[in-house]
Parts: structure tokens; C-alpha cells; sequence
């Protein structure tokens, strides 16, 4: 059933924000309104507002606001009818439903009966642990025995189950349940003529939803016993899906929101130990692989994960397969790998609590760094596998939807691995348009054209000119720059200008009209005047203004859909200006060295007799020269 809009309005007329905020954290008053450190990010200066009069909150520090009734939707991570029915459970106001179909009734009335049915069970569990003898030396014993405290206990609401065919059921009945309710819950197996509890001689973790209800059972044997899984849980339900579910996710989401990053494990008491040591933003896959609902789930409360695995083969493997999933739930992901042996659980009780959280921070890595040292150790002496290494590694990048956060991981896996970064960008855009191709999204003709036109590296593109050819294209390069940026600053402060003609100083243009338009930038200088493409458009012979036409007229136009649909994304020029420079002064330089060695060897092989000895020795000493150049330019050590 609906709620009707008296409930809803009910609600919003009658609860008061500083109530429902005051509940959560303490609110001090400073002018007109009240202010605390906020509850959805950490932070040791108050910015978080609330406004009485006005009936809402605004944090100035990360931007979340809204009334009353957004609050606990962020808080408790419930949507907008459940946090209704919250707050008007909580100040008594009277819920009206609105009315539904018989179908809608039933159902709704059969989501509550599950939710009634299946905290009798966590009740029972829990009872059995802690008041029967044999909870209490078995069950309870295994998890004193584990290092949980009482309190963690209760936290988790651990629980016992004895060794009985028929234990639950007969509790359950005697307490007014159905037998139909309880297999429909999953607490009951029927078999042919037989009846019996599915949980048995285990002892209990219950899952509870994200606003803590209980909602499903995982139950651990304690005896050796082949014929019997280790663990055994809950089947699927109208109030449990195993893959939209994380454990331990109610006891977690407000320190995983304060902490601004949650710790990703494996299993029930991965979780329980880590908070245990302190370690509360903590969460586990809920009896399955990690899946795109789970990391939605925590993309509501974080953009970052921290994956802790088992240092053995398997936890190796699993880490690797969650990796790109959550990249590409648009999350940021690092990894923590523990001793081989060991797990969060173990090695948070063998270490202490203050040296486990140290070696939580210390070894965070970033997912490209874990794979490049995982994968590359194996393939140093093999350069096929190390490629294809490569190409994992830039395949899990090509996952992160924003192609910003893309471009920055290229850059940082060109550095790590010490490739080009250009040769990367042209994988990682192969991958994309091939995924895209793959998922409809663009045509296989799309993809070929966009792979033909736009995966190119500097490297092949150069083979397309001759070497005459390639440094003009880079003086022609350094007259856009200078005409187009003459007075922007670089990062060190010093104008473009200034920059581009002192490292220029040294360098002879090759090409005739280039040259002639730098020598009138640099003659109209040393007036004082700056010229810009406007000037040469006017007074520039006809070989002039053609070069400028073509410098400031592009026959195509970068579409919005190069970022929108293709996720490439082109950064504007000005944003990267000084690398920009700094790149395409080093190339220009780099390429007239070698343009200057081709045409010494040239020259070289035109010399025909002894006679013009002396004119060998200078074209060797040029070569000579320009190797060290380069060596220079390079960072190289040249040996002559």
C-alpha cells in the first residue's frame, strides 16, 4: 500500500529538523542557526548548518542539504516512503494508507509477515546463544574464542542454532507462525513428507538490511563434517537478493560516509574483526561475487574502495576480478594484499589494532600499481606476456567511465610502466569503441572509422612526412603558439613569449614563410609590439596569409558526442598549455637535430675525393655535435 499525502504532509508540517538532525549529532547554536560537523563526511570544523526556521540543513564544506525527510533518506540510506514511515513511527503520527489493488495488499502484507517472521528467528538464534547451555559452550565459546567481545556480539546479533530437525519450527508455530511463512522466509526446507529446519547445529549471522532489519541467515558448522558445506545461507526471497545485498552494510554506512572510503572483504568475520579492531567502514559480498548492485550500494555512500583479500592464489584472483568491476561503477578502487596465509580476519588479531590500521594505510595501492607489480613480476623476461600485461592493465582503465578520471590513469600506468603515453591512449581508445561496438551503442562502421582516424600515435603519424616535412610541421606549430598565447603565463610565471623565443633563440627555421613570420614577430618585439594573426592577415604577403588561414580555420568542428558518446575526452588546450609548450618545444628541437644529422650523412655520401677531407671533418663534427645534443635534450648519456 501507497501512503497517503495527509501521512506525508503530516510529517513535513509537524517534525522539527533540529529534532530529527539532533538525534544524529550534537548541534550547537550560533546566530540564527544551529551547527555541528557534519555527518556525512569527516571533518573537525563545524560547516554543517541547520536552519529552524526554515526547516532545512546545508553542510558548506561537502554540499549535501535538504529537509527533514532528505536527511534520513542520506543517513540511513532509505528512500522517500520508508523514511516517511520512519519519522512518523518515531513521533507517533498516525500512517494512512492509500488504497491499492488485492494484489498490491498481498503483497505488501506477505513483505511484512517475511520481515516479522525472520526477526522471530534472529531473536531465537540470538536467545539460544546466549541462555541454552550448549549455545553457550559451543556457540558462544567459538566466538569468545574468535576475540568478539559482548558488545561486538550484540552488534552483529550472533546467533546459535542446536542440532534439531525441527527446533525453529516448533518455536515459530507456538509463536503464531506458519509453516508456509517460514519456507517462504527461507528458514525451512520441505522435502517429499518431510519437514525440517535448514539451519542446524551452526552458528548464525544474520544480514540485515540497510536500515538494519534482519533479512537473511548465514550459519557456520563448527563439527568436521565432509558431507556438510562450511556455510550454509539464506535462499532468495521477496526481501532478500543476495546480489543487492552487502553484510554488514547497517552497521557500516555512517563511518563509511565520515570516513569517506569503504573497506571491501570477503566473508562474516572478515567483517566482524575488523570492527573489532576499529576498522568500522567494513563490508562483505553477502554469499556471492561481487556484483554492479553491491558496488552501486556503496557508490551511495563513497567513491572510493579499499579491497582487503587473502595473499594466496584465490584471494589473488578474486581481487583481480572485483578490480574492474568497480572501476567501472565509476568508483575509485585500491588493494590491500595480506601474507600468504593470511586474511583481514587473522591478521588484524595477530597485529593488534593500532599496527593493523597502519598496515591498512601503509599498503593501500593504487589498482594499477597492484597489477603492474602482481602481473609484470612473471613476465620480466618475456616481452609477449609483459605486453599482454599491458594491455590488461590499460583494458581495466578503458572500464572508469569518465574519461577524465581515464586520462589521468593513462598518464600515471605511461609513468609506472615506462611506455609512451600516446601508444596507451591508442589502446585504451581501441578497447572503448570495440566495448561500444560490442554493446550497440555505436556501428561496427562507427568503430573502424573513429579506430582508423583517431588511434594513430606521433610515431605513425610521422612515418606519413618526410623528415623535412616533420620539423616544419613543428615550426608551423610554434607560430599558433606564439600568435595564439603570446602574454598567458606558464606555471613558473614567465609569458609564453618569453619562453618560446629564448629557447627559439638557438634554433634556425628551416622553412622559408615560417621563418619570415617569426622574423617579423620578433622585429615588431623589439618595438614593443606583440602581433597577432589579425596583423599577418593584412600585411602578410599572399604565402603568409595562407599559412595563417590554415593555422585559425578548421574544416571540422570537435562534436559534443566525441565526449558524450564515444567517452573520449579532448581537455582544451589551455588547460594543459604549459605541458603543451614544454612537449612541443622539446620535439621541434629533437626533430631539427635529426633532420640536421640526416642531411650531414647526406652530404657525406656526396664527398668523392680526398681533396674535400676537410669538408668530411666538418660534417663528422656537426654529427658529433648533434648527437650530443639530442643526448642532452634526451637526458642520455652519448658515447662518441
Amino acid at each position: 500500500m501507497g501512503l497517503s499525502q495527509k501521512t506525508i504532509q503530516d510529517v513535513q508540517d509537524r517534525v522539527e529538523i533540529e529534532e530529527v538532525v539532533g538525534d544524529y549529532v550534537p548541534l550547537k547554536k550560533k546566530g540564527q542557526n544551529l551547527w555541528a560537523c557534519c555527518p556525512f563526511h569527516d571533518e573537525k570544523t563545524p560547516s554543517f548548518s541547520v536552519a529552524p526556521n526554515k526547516g532545512i540543513y546545508k553542510c558548506f564544506g561537502c554540499g549535501k542539504a535538504g529537509d527533514s525527510i532528505q536527511f534520513i533518506m542520506d543517513l540511513e540510506g532509505l528512500n522517500f516512503p520508508e523514511a516517511i514511515r520512519q519519522l512518523a513511527e518515531k513521533y507517533g503520527i498516525e500512517i494512512e494508507e492509500t488504497e491499492s489493488s488485492p494484489e498490491q495488499q498481498e503483497a505488501y502484507n506477505e513483505k511484512e509477515s517475511l520481515y516479522i517472521v525472520l526477526n522471530f528467528a534472529a531473536e531465537y538464534f540470538k536467545d539460544l546463544l546466549h541462555n541454552n547451555p550448549q549455545g553457550k559452550s559451543v556457540g558462544l565459546s567459538y566466538f569468545k574464542e574468535r576475540g568478539f567481545s559482548n558488545a561486538t556480539i550484540d552488534k552483529f546479533d550472533l546467533g546459535y542454532t542446536l542440532d534439531q530437525w525441527d527446533g525453529l519450527i516448533n518455536a515459530a508455530k507456538k509463536a503464531g507462525h506458519t509453516e508456509e511463512l517460514l519456507e517462504k522466509a527461507g528458514l525451512i526446507i520441505k522435502k517429499e513428507d518431510k519437514t525440517y529446519d535448514r539451519f542446524r547445529n551452526r552458528v548464525i549471522f544474520p544480514i540485515h538490511s540497510i536500515s538494519g532489519k534482519p533479512i537473511a541467515f548465514g550459519a557456520r558448522i563448527l563439527v568436521n563434517d565432509k558431507k556438510q558445506p562450511k556455510y550454509i545461507n539464506s535462499p532468495e526471497t521477496e526481501v532478500y537478493h543476495k546480489s543487492e545485498v552487502l553484510y554488514g552494510i547497517s552497521q557500516a554506512k555512517q563511518s563509511i560516509r565520515n570516513e569517506e572510503n569503504c573497506y571491501l572483504v570477503e566473508g562474516y568475520t572478515d567483517v566482524i574483526s575488523l570492527h573489532q579492531s576499529g576498522v568500522e567502514n567494513v563490508v562483505a559480498s553477502s554469499g556471492t561475487s561481487l556484483t554492479t548492485q553491491q558496488i552501486k550500494l556503496i557508490g551511495r555512500y563513497t567513491d572510493n574502495v579499499i579491497v582487503l583479500f587473502d595473499g594466496d592464489a584465490a584471494g589473488l584472483k578474486a581481487a583481480m576480478r572485483g578490480i574492474d568491476l568497480i572501476l567501472e561503477g565509476g568508483l575509485n578502487v585500491k588493494v590491500v594484499i595480506f601474507p600468504d596465509g593470511e586474511d583481514p580476519d587473522s591478521y588484524s588479531q595477530k597485529m593488534g589494532d593500532e599496527a593493523f590500521k597502519n598496515y591498512l594505510n601503509e599498503n593501500a595501492k593504487d589498482f594499477i600499481r597492484f597489477k603492474s607489480d602482481l602481473l609484470l613480476q612473471e613476465t620480466k623476461k618475456d616481452p609477449i606476456r609483459k605486453a599482454e600485461t599491458i594491455q590488461d592493465i590499460v583494458r581495466s582503465i578503458s572500464k572508469i567511465p569518465d574519461p577524465v578520471k581515464r586520462a589521468v590513469y593513462i598518464k600515471e600506468c605511461s609513468d609506472i610502466l615506462e611506455i609512451d603515453e600516446a601508444l596507451l591512449v591508442a589502446e585504451q581508445n581501441k578497447i572503448v569503441l570495440r566495448d561500444k561496438q560490442s554493446k550497440g551503442d555505436i556501428t561496427k562502421r562507427q568503430a573502424n572509422y573513429l579506430s582508423e582516424n583517431y588511434s594513430q600515435t606521433p610515431e605513425q603519424i610521422q612515418k606519413q612526412y618526410t623528415p623535412f616535412e616533420v620539423v616544419a610541421l613543428q615550426e608551423k606549430e610554434s607560430i599558433r603558439l606564439l600568435l595564439t598565447y603570446a602574454d598567458l603565463p606558464l606555471a613558473d610565471d614567465k609569458l609564453v613569449i618569453d619562453y618560446l623565443l629564448q629557447e627559439l633563440d638557438d634554433t634556425e627555421f628551416i622553412h622559408p614563410v615560417y621563418s619570415e613570420i617569426l622574423n617579423e614577430f620578433v622585429a615588431h618585439l623589439k618595438e614593443g609590439k606583440i602581433l597577432n594573426e589579425s596583423y599577418f592577415i593584412k600585411n602578410g604577403s599572399e604565402e603568409v596569409r595562407k599559412v595563417i588561414f590554415s593555422l585559425y580555420t578548421d574544416r571540422y568542428e570537435l562534436s559534443e558526442n566525441w565526449e558524450k558518446k564515444f567517452e573520449i575526452y579532448t581537455p582544451h588546450e589551455r588547460h594543459i598549455l604549459n605541458d603543451s609548450i614544454y612537449t612541443h618545444v622539446l620535439r621541434l628541437k629533437h626533430r631539427s637535430i635529426l633532420h640536421l644529422m640526416e642531411k650531414n650523412t647526406e652530404e657525406l655520401k656526396n664527398v668523392k675525393s680526398e681533396a674535400d677531407e676537410e669538408v668530411i671533418l666538418q660534417y663528422l663534427m656537426q654529427l658529433n655535435q648533434a648527437k650530443l645534443e639530442i643526448g642532452n635534450l634526451l637526458g642520455m648519456v652519448v658515447v662518441k
